[in-house]
């Protein structure tokens, strides 16, 4: 259960335009997590904003983004963000199921490419810690422009913060839709 209560969109006809708003930025749902934010409005607003920039509005490739979100939420033990991503945004952006298994230890794992392992390193770096090596960095200069290389920074960045957040908060998983309905 989640530590701080979820707000009820029907109680808050105050905040029905940001609601609408999250809501048609996040495939016509509320979240959990946006339920819970919407303690603060203004954090609500700029976590949808900042989210929705990190995800949609990056060159970075979706599988690489997939990649590096479902890392984070395996290094982090964050059930919900696997359960919003695992499968259908992961396999929405081309990876399977057991790739996206093999992330929990993609060292032992030959299903991903030079490029693929390097973000994942770099990746690993950053959740250990404040500190990225350049025999760490060194080699994302081969498979990423200058550019990519802040946005791939920027949104591993983003998704520490939203693993910790659900963590600590401990935000309820969503309900599973059933196959009827």
């Amino acid at each position: 259960m989640a530590r701080v209560s979820l707000v009820d969109e029907s109680g808050h006809p105050e905040l029905a335009e940001l609601i609408a708003t999250i809501k048609s930025g996040r495939r016509g749902t509320l979240l959990n997590i946006y339920k819970l934010l919407l303690q603060s409005p203004p954090l609500a607003a700029s976590w949808l904003d900042h989210m929705s920039a990190v995800r949609w509005q990056t060159t970075l490739a979706g599988r690489i983004r997939e990649i590096v979100v479902i890392r984070i939420a395996r290094l982090h033990r964050c059930a919900y963000v696997l359960q919003q991503h695992v499968p259908e945004l992961a396999v929405a952006e081309g990876l399977t199921l057991a790739e996206c298994d093999a992330l929990a230890d993609w060292r032992a794992s030959g299903l991903f490419s030079e490029r693929e392992r390097a973000v994942l390193a770099y990746a690993d770096a950053m959740v250990a810690g404040a500190e990225v090596t350049d025999d760490v960095f060194e080699p994302l200069r081969k498979h990423l422009d200058e550019r990519q290389l802040v946005e791939l920074t920027v949104l591993i960045g983003s998704y520490i913060m939203h693993n910790r957040v659900f963590n600590a908060l401990k935000v309820d998983l969503e309900p599973k839709l059933n196959a009827g309905g």
